[in-house]
């Protein structure tokens, strides 16, 4: 990964903490039911999440109380507009957005000398079921404050009317419960603590939840993507959700995905474009062995992209020149089919979502797309980081230098 981290593309974005933040992100741990980490530094994500931590635990959604449960850990108001950079759901990071948005101002004060833990309900105490996803409907997002620090407010704002009361500012031990709490919490009386619960209402998403699925909610059918083959089977004995399901792997959720104006592909006008040359370039690269030049050299230099093309072998040819060679025989005759003469993945990648939908809802496809076919290495660097730095690493070093370089100039 040295070369993608020092090309500032492995998580570049991450915050460093120590010091006194460690011993409060340690007191949102234990809050929330986890064990404190015994990390004396660590680094966090928008969300709070550490690679460290998880790594260390060997669990990447250690900040979940089970699949139904996720949570979150602010302790800095850098976090704002920070990566999440691995998601439980594909709307952690609006979840995120819609806090900083609404409590910014408060989060910023509440964080000098304090930590907040962030509940995501959506009401399920467990899932059970592969198709209790659907139950994510609203989200209830609270919130709660280490050392219950608005609670100490109230008690602070208690006892300074007890103070006022009578003759009781010359009662000592007033005096010293005032002074106690001071030391210890500062003057809290003009703090805004209160953070008042949100609500986050969910459509079509993505959950890691049972290996991994799909929900479209917002089209003309409800559809359920599964990315793991036996919850999938398991889902389609529930027959009580009148949803379609579907196997990632399935060539028939393409044909509904089109059906459903959720995708398309126009060959003629995708056949133009920078990510078709992305995705030929990809196949080719794949069909290198043993090259004389770099591959980054043979994928850049158009006379040394055709000298290798004529040396590998017919069947890989036709492979990755089949898009154009489908178009110029479908202008003499149109008894050509796709399937014939154009690679089945190669084809899948070349799909997008249609232009109807919604930005939010285009990138839950993307993902989608470039989770079926990952041909394309600057969407499924976009799209879904975690795959693509486990893909990135069976890549020939070559090839990484050209998609690093790649990627550079594009973000």
């Amino acid at each position: 990964m040295k070369k993608l981290i020092d090309a500032n593309l492995y998580r570049s974005e991450l915050l460093s903490i120590s010091g006194k933040l460690v011993e409060r992100y340690n007191q949102c741990l234990t809050l929330l039911g986890f064990a404190p980490t015994k990390l004396k530094s660590f680094s966090i994500d928008g969300i709070g999440w550490s690679p460290e931590i998880a790594e260390k635990r060997k669990n990447p959604h250690y900040l979940n109380n089970g699949d139904a449960n996720p949570h979150a850990i602010i302790i800095t108001p850098q976090q704002k507009n920070k990566p999440v950079y691995v998601p439980f759901h594909s709307f952690d990071r609006d979840i995120m957005r819609e806090i900083f948005k609404v409590h910014g101002d408060k989060i910023n004060d509440i964080t000098r000398d304090c930590a907040i833990c962030v509940d995501l309900d959506q009401y399920i105490d467990a899932f059970y079921e592969p198709l209790d996803v659907l139950k994510y409907k609203t989200i209830n997002i609270g919130f709660r404050l280490i050392n219950d620090l608005d609670k100490v407010k109230l008690k602070q704002l208690e006892l300074i009317e007890t103070f006022k009361e009578g003759s009781n500012f010359i009662n000592e031990d007033i005096h010293m419960q005032l002074l106690g709490m001071a030391r210890k919490y500062g003057d809290l009386r003009d703090r805004d603590l209160d953070l008042d619960e949100l609500q986050f209402t969910t459509d079509s998403f993505y959950t890691r939840a049972f290996g991994g699925v799909y929900v479209l909610r917002d089209f003309i059918t409800p559809i359920v993507v599964f990315e793991d083959e036996k919850w999938y089977k398991e889902a389609i004995k529930d027959t009580t959700h009148d949803v379609l399901i579907y196997h990632i792997e399935q060539t028939q959720l393409l044909d509904k995905l089109r059906d459903h104006v959720i995708i398309t592909c126009d060959l003629e006008d995708v056949v133009k474009t920078e990510r078709y040359e992305r995705i030929k370039k990809y196949v080719f690269a794949k069909s290198l062995k043993n090259t004389q030049n770099p591959i980054n050299d043979i994928l850049d230099d158009s006379m040394l992209f055709r000298a290798y093309l004529n040396k590998i072998d017919i069947e890989d040819r036709k492979r990755i020149m089949g898009v154009e060679r489908y178009l110029e025989k479908l202008e003499v005759s149109n008894e050509f089919k796709i399937a014939d003469m154009i690679d089945d993945n190669m084809f899948i990648a070349l799909h997008e979502p249609h232009s109807s939908l919604i930005a939010k809802h285009q990138d839950l496809i993307w993902k989608l797309l470039v989770n079926i076919s990952p041909y394309d290495p600057l969407h499924l660097y976009w799209y879904d980081k975690e795959e693509f730095y486990t893909t990135y690493q069976s890549w020939d070093d070559s090839y990484k230098d050209w998609v690093i370089n790649y990627i550079s100039n594009k973000v």
